[in-house]
């Protein structure tokens, strides 16, 4: 599948799916601390309180992240669902866009965070991605990333019959070392065992990294 061909499935999926995803997961934090407390930690890292929260979907982590006191704002490559997170959340700039072509000026956010939304990206698109979560994030700013992981830290990337459209789950270690080429050092990671879907049995990875300052 070509790279266009796979945006345009992915935004068709979630087009049409947007509705039903609004109301599956408007209040996933709620019975999730230990994803409340790492946003937590993610906002007062943050240099400048200007967050990117980059395949935001219907956009309630950009909500929670406004309400943690940060500046943030929301990009989904799906325009149902920025529709949608304009309708619920109007006082917040939504904007449809690519994760490997962000329509955002260097250096211009203290942090990005990117939950869940990598998993549908081959792995041979990966490097560009990190590389823009690099080219936005201003020196001292930090990443969060979160994905399906594979118990075995050595596995290649595997793709699986996500209920949407195919996704890739990933080795930690490989996400990192991908994300080291793009200038972002891993500082933290939670692993939670079996949290992406208790049928599956995958672990939910979430992976800090930041960028470094200016000397």
């Amino acid at each position: 599948m070509t790279d266009s061909a796979h945006l345009t499935v992915t935004r068709t999926s979630y087009d049409e799916v947007s509705a039903l995803y609004a109301e599956r997961f408007g209040d996933m934090l709620r019975d999730r601390p230990l994803d409340r407390g790492l946003l937590a930690a993610f906002a007062e890292l943050v240099p400048g309180g200007v967050v990117a929260d980059l395949g935001c979907g219907p956009g309630y982590l950009t909500a929670h992240l406004r309400s943690l006191g940060l500046d943030a704002f929301g990009v989904d490559l799906s325009p149902e669902m920025i529709r949608l997170a304009r309708e619920a959340y109007p006082g917040i700039r939504f904007a449809v866009g690519e994760l490997s072509a962000l329509d955002l000026a260097d250096e211009s956010v203290g942090g990005v965070l990117s939950h869940w939304s990598i998993i549908h990206t081959p792995p041979a698109g990966m490097p560009a991605i990190f590389a823009e979560f690099g080219r936005v994030l201003a020196p001292g700013g930090h990443l969060l990333v979160c994905f399906a992981g594979h118990d075995d830290p050595g596995a290649p990337p595997e793709p699986y019959d996500h209920v949407v459209t195919t996704a890739y789950r990933w080795s930690p270690d490989e996400v990192s070392a991908l994300l080291a080429e793009a200038g972002l050092t891993e500082v933290a990671r939670l692993v939670h065992a079996g949290a992406e879907d208790p049928r599956r049995g995958f672990p939910a990875v979430s992976l800090l990294a930041r960028k470094a300052a200016r000397r």
